[in-house]
């Protein structure tokens, strides 16, 4: 069974940095597309930043040059680093994993707040 869990969330000022981890257990990094989520009060979820089958990267435009996506294969491990953060980034951080293009699995979310 596959699990995903975030971690790393919390309050900083503009500015600022967090690191977000999501550890997962059941299921391998390789081939697997595997991304960072977010969802902000009254907002849809959307796309931060992920990899793709192939291992290549998206990000989302806000987000780019500010954030970094990366994973430790040994630790299954993904990790999501956030520099320079701003107040519009505040939201609920989900980390999901696509299993063979068809399951799909969410970790509990983390929440990250930004103050001005």
């Amino acid at each position: 069974q596959v699990q995903l869990v975030e971690s790393g969330g919390g309050s900083v000022q503009a500015g600022g940095s967090l690191r977000l981890s999501c550890a997962a257990s059941g299921s391998s990094f390789n081939n697997n597309v595997m991304g960072w989520y977010r969802q902000a009060p009254g907002k849809q979820r959307e796309l931060v930043a992920e990899f793709t089958r192939s291992g290549s990267t998206n990000y989302v435009d806000s987000v780019k040059g500010r954030f970094t996506i990366s994973r430790d294969a040994t630790k299954n491990t993904m990790y999501l680093q956030m520099n320079s953060l701003k107040p519009e980034d505040t939201a609920v951080y989900y980390c999901k994993q696509v299993v063979a293009g068809l399951f799909v699995y969410w970790g509990q979310g983390t929440q990250v707040n930004v103050s001005s």
